[in-house]
């Protein structure tokens, strides 16, 4: 690969928590955040009102402004794994379909074109071979380099068109009386949707308060934010469990509780940790319970649901409390309204309902 004369980044997929590389390099994308407060350079102040330093913003700065067309990119996880290696294409774009990645806001992005990637087997360098700290950064590793100049590109991966991002407006919020006549129209009653609407109004202010001030402990958010939601779902609690056999909530379909019987298995994480990412932890409980179809990955604000087809748990929906969307597009999932029904007991897999 020829580098003389080329401006080489590195930029960060968020963390060893919260792993969003994969989403790079299916949407031939880089992103930076927080991007809430709208495009740059229109959002340095508000942000800086509202408590983000000046060197975050001068990351993000160097991030839309510094960066070029042409320019190099190595997508770095951590200090020594390299996830893929592309160009940029264009100019700085902010995108709303990108502001919720599994609860961060990363809606400035860059389009990519990846010359070489590998989630599987990615390039493994020592320890702290990249810098760590701000997400865009100039690469200064010469062993990083070196490997770029023996890096093999495949035939027509420079020329290839980017991935074309859903359109805009795709991820529209909704509002609670959009989930009301949903549920209303695949059969909720009308008592368990009003019982619903209330704790979820609740559950908002509950959930924005602990963002303000403490987050919550992995048990607290489990007592006050995931039962609460599931108990108005209609899990009774004679099928619902707390702590059972290392499974933060177990759901049954039937009593009395046992393997046999277990159908959701719930993994709650601590807010504002990634909740997508443990989902390799509820697969493995679900392993040997053949009977469990569900699984649900929560920090208590986000909620990812899964859902088994051919052997394989796939993300069937996502929802965030503060955030009420129709869909994810980024994730190919649905969102709120197919969540919420996804979660209830009575739920029988139908996945052809939108």
């Amino acid at each position: 690969m020829e580098i003389a004369g080329r401006t080489i980044w590195q930029q960060a997929a968020g963390d060893t928590d919260r792993n969003y590389g994969h989403l790079c390099l299916k949407w031939d994308v880089i992103l930076n955040g927080p991007g809430y407060a709208g495009p740059w350079p229109d959002c340095r102040a508000p942000l800086l009102n509202d408590g983000w330093t000046s060197k975050k913003c001068t990351g993000i700065g160097r991030f839309c402004d510094d960066m070029s067309d042409g320019d190099l990119v190595v997508l770095r996880l951590g200090t020594s794994n390299i996830l893929g290696v592309g160009e940029v294409v264009g100019d700085y774009e902010w995108k709303e379909l990108f502001g919720d990645v599994d609860g961060w806001d990363l809606q400035h992005i860059r389009r990519v074109r990846w010359l070489w990637s590998s989630l599987e087997a990615p390039q493994k360098f020592n320890s702290y071979t990249m810098k760590l700290g701000d997400t865009t950064q100039l690469l200064s590793s010469e062993a990083v380099e070196q490997w770029l100049q023996s890096l093999e590109i495949p035939a027509g991966a420079s020329t290839r068109e980017l991935v074309e991002l859903p359109p805009a407006g795709q991820c529209g919020e909704i509002e609670l009386e959009d989930v009301s006549s949903f549920l209303f129209d695949q059969g909720v009653a009308s008592a368990s949707i009003e019982s619903l609407l209330m704790e979820m109004g609740e559950l908002e202010r509950i959930a924005k308060w602990y963002k303000r001030s403490e987050k919550p402990s992995e048990s607290e958010t489990v007592a006050y934010l995931v039962v609460p939601l599931l108990r108005a779902l209609g899990w009774t609690p004679q099928k619902m469990a707390v702590e059972w056999n290392r499974v933060d909530v177990a759901l049954f379909s039937s009593l009395p509780r046992c393997d046999e019987n277990l159908g959701v298995v719930v993994e709650v994480k601590r807010m504002d940790k990634s909740c997508l990412t443990a989902i390799s932890q509820a697969q493995g409980y679900a392993q040997t319970r053949h009977n469990c179809h569900r699984l649900i990955v929560t920090d208590g604000i986000r909620y990812g649901v899964y859902v088994k087809e051919q052997d394989e748990f796939t993300l069937h929906a996502y929802m965030n409390l503060t955030e009420l969307k129709d869909n994810y597009p980024i994730h190919e999932c649905h969102g709120t309204k197919m969540a919420l029904l996804a979660m209830t007991p009575e739920w029988k897999g139908d996945l052809s309902i939108y």
